[in-house]
């Protein structure tokens, strides 16, 4: 007896420690042995806030653009994984003359227009756009009453129109005029998460679906929804809830955090998609993010008469490997604008609508020239500056610029810029010498390193990230770079600067307090992402 008491024990406890699968499905493994099809993110550096709506078997996605004019970039598929930008929706200075500071957006198609609905936070508050190409030209705002932030529009089956924000305050809308119709109710109280924004209203199998995030889009990010049975509630919640996140086990550890902000999409083939925002960690430990919140892409099974499973397990993996629609490819993006046309190309953007007398091409010199204002990066306006979002962890940028300044307070050269804070690698003169060095700004501190003199004639300038840094440089014969300085590129991530974008990398001059007599010109801009 005691032998087989001995044998039971013996048997049950390597039972128990060969249990090594967890049931749980919301930690399960990826299956490595499938083939990665797509990675994440499918619109890298900051793009956030992303909203897709699909016509025939074309699709098309909007993010939010903030302080950048132009503003609300729009993109294109015909798979959902590869995206060509064509256009901003709001691409005239007359449509918001000034403040703009443009939050999430939304876009949808019907009857044979697209709309775009957002916020801006400066100025008035709620309005949407219209038009019937997504490239434009897009109609000036419509105003209207709606609190809050991240307006959403949905068309249901008897021809009426509904918005609701983040206040999940429901009203039917009359689309021509921008007039509500009826009381304002509210249909939802979301999950419980602190922050609630981003609701998108679907109907499917007879049922309202309510989705929003929830958390704040830092680390506890997260994707809700519920559903009903009348548009006016009341909205059951998922039991699943959240159906995204990575405030767990799952989302342990993954090089994508802090997701969330999600809209749905249903693919010409009866695939179910969602597109959401999430950010990439470069530096250190608590992690810090320079490159924004940039759009992702994750499968959704979405059973009939069900609630939506994402990616299995909620998460969303730089690796996809599931089935995808047929992929193409697009054509290779040069990495070196030699201002060739006379207008920007659709990277570029400015910090709000800007003056042609001081940001302009030369297509005569294939140059983009800069006049410096009394403004610098930071200052409320729009300063002298044109840059690109950073898309790279690691990447090198360079510019050839001829710039003799007249006076010790213009300045000119390539900056690293967000929300207000900047590293700038400048030409500006010094007892009556021309200098370069780097100018390291971060709130009320400003460090500069050492001068360097240069000889007459142009000079090349280079920014490099590796990720945990910033590497500034320069040299006057097209080789040979000379390092000035380098930088923690924490001090730029968004833990430390604040706000919701990213980092840009541009083109800038000032006069710092003084309009400047002197011209910056730049013969090419280059950029170019590296593995």
């Amino acid at each position: 007896m005691r032998i087989l008491a001995v044998l039971i024990s013996f048997f049950s406890i390597n039972s128990i420690i060969a249990q090594t699968v967890n049931p749980n499905p919301w930690v399960m493994d990826t299956d490595t042995t499938k083939t990665v099809t797509y990675k994440n993110p499918i619109i890298p550096g900051f793009y956030s806030d992303p909203s897709v709506c699909r016509v025939g078997e074309d699709y098309y996605l909007v993010t939010s653009s903030f302080e950048y004019f132009p503003g609300v970039p729009i993109f294109h598929s015909r798979d959902l994984v590869n995206w060509k930008q064509v256009g901003h929706v709001i691409h005239r200075k007359e449509q918001i003359p000034k403040d703009l500071n443009i939050f999430a957006a939304t876009i949808r198609h019907h009857k044979g227009t697209f709309y775009m609905i957002t916020t801006n936070v400066s100025t008035k508050g709620n309005f949407y756009m219209t038009a019937k190409n997504p490239e434009g030209p897009w109609s000036n705002p419509i105003w209207i009453d709606v609190a809050e932030i991240d307006p959403d529009l949905f068309f249901d089956d008897d021809g009426r129109s509904y918005v609701i924000s983040s206040t999940f305050e429901l009203t039917e809308i009359d689309l021509s005029t921008g007039k509500l119709i009826g009381e304002k109710r509210k249909v939802w109280n979301g999950n419980g998460g602190r922050y609630p924004e981003a609701p998108h209203i679907y109907k499917k199998d007879g049922f309202y679906y309510l989705m929003a995030a929830e958390g704040g889009t830092e680390e506890a990010h997260s994707v809700t929804i519920s559903r009903s049975n009348s548009i006016w509630g009341p909205y059951i919640n998922n039991p699943s809830n959240p159906i995204a996140t990575h405030v767990n086990v799952a989302g342990m550890g993954k090089h994508i955090q802090g997701i969330g902000h999600a809209d749905i999409v249903l693919a010409h083939d009866s695939s179910w998609w969602m597109v959401l925002h999430g950010y990439r960690s470069v530096a250190g430990y608590p992690p810090h993010h320079t490159l924004g919140r940039e759009t992702c892409l994750v499968p959704v099974n979405w059973p009939e008469g069900g609630w939506p499973v994402v990616n299995g397990n909620g998460t969303v993996p730089l690796e996809i490997r599931h089935s995808t629609l047929p992929l193409q490819k697009l054509a290779i993006t040069p990495t070196r604008d030699e201002f060739q046309n006379t207008s920007l190309g659709l990277k570029y953007n400015t910090i709000q609508p800007y003056d042609e007398k001081h940001i302009y091409v030369d297509p005569s010199e294939s140059q983009l020239v800069l006049k410096g204002t009394s403004l610098k990066i930071g200052d409320k306006g729009s300063p002298t500056f044109v840059g690109q979002r950073l898309t790279d962890i690691s990447f090198t940028s360079s510019t050839l610029m001829e710039f003799n300044p007249s006076g010790e307070n213009e300045v000119a050269g390539m900056t690293l810029t967000n929300n207000g804070s900047h590293f700038d690698l400048v030409v500006s003169k010094s007892d009556n010498t021309r200098v370069v060095y780097v100018e390291l700004q971060f709130g009320q501190t400003v460090y500069r390193s050492k001068e360097f003199i240069l000889k007459p004639g142009p000079v090349n300038l280079k920014i490099e990230g590796t990720g945990p840094e910033f590497i500034f440089s320069y040299t006057q014969n097209g080789e040979n770079f000379t390092i000035i300085e380098k930088a923690d590129a924490r001090f730029l991530s968004t833990e430390t600067v604040g706000w919701f974008t990213g980092v840009y990398i541009g083109l800038y001059a000032t006069g710092n307090g003084k309009s400047s007599k002197e011209l910056a010109r730049y013969n090419y801009f280059e950029y170019e992402g590296r593995q």
